[in-house]
């Protein structure tokens, strides 16, 4: 597969998104931008290892980053999330939606 190989693209979007706390992040932001101790609220991790998640995330072109005074606000790259459909996130080969899944546990 050549770099220019949309599955390619997208088969590395998809290993990014493999690691649970990186879903978890993307969970997040389809809310709106969250600065990095918003986001480690609902992501009980070590800053420094949420700061390495997000980077991965940046690095694949699914987030993207500004400065909020000393703060760094992170929000979704332009095109992933998913208007219409709610929810979701756009990957540009596939659609992933996140949806609550009812265990019947008591």
């Amino acid at each position: 597969m050549s770099r220019s190989d949309p599955s390619g693209d997208c088969a590395t979007k998809l290993a990014v998104l493999a690691d649970p706390t990186r879903l978890s992040v993307m969970e997040i932001l389809l809310a709106g931008p969250q600065n990095v101790k918003a986001i480690n609220r609902r992501v009980p991790i070590a800053q420094n290892l949420l700061s390495h998640h997000l980077r991965v995330l940046r690095d694949a072109g699914l987030v993207v980053a500004d400065r909020d005074g000393k703060a760094v606000r992170y929000a979704l790259a332009e095109g992933v999330a998913l208007q219409a459909a709610g929810g979701g996130i756009n990957l540009g080969c596939c659609n992933l939606q996140f949806t609550k899944i009812e265990t019947g546990a008591r």
